[in-house]
């Protein structure tokens, strides 16, 4: 059955960036609509699981928004004004909802990269 998740990993410290503030927004015509936010947990993952399940699974263009310098600044790490990296947005379709959908993030203050996990 098709899903949605995300998981985050702080490459600068090297573990799950726990606490970092995500959205979940779905494209309506020209504009995105938060359809969620929500805090990393312990595991850099939603506490509530999958973002989206199997009902609520749609065709559709989605952005997830990664609330990166807030949570480097909130671990005490000095970043320049402004940072360089603050919110990662990530585009990315579901074309199947039926198939499961995976978006990780590695990222630090300077770099990020993603892929379509499993």
């Amino acid at each position: 059955m098709g899903h949605l998740s995300t998981h985050v990993l702080d490459t600068m410290n090297g573990y799950p960036a726990a606490g970092m503030a995500v959205k979940l927004q779905r494209r309506n015509g020209t504009d995105f609509e938060t359809i969620a936010d929500f805090v990393l947990n312990a595991d850099g993952r939603n506490e509530g699981g999958a973002l989206l399940d199997a009902s609520s699974m749609a065709a559709g263009c989605y952005r997830l928004v990664f609330s990166v310098a807030p949570y480097f600044k909130a671990r005490g790490i000095e970043l320049p004004d402004p940072p360089f990296i603050d919110d990662v947005l990530l585009d990315f379709g579901i074309a199947n909802p039926a198939d499961r959908y995976h978006v990780p993030l590695l990222v630090s203050p300077w770099a990020y990269s993603t892929y379509r996990g499993s």
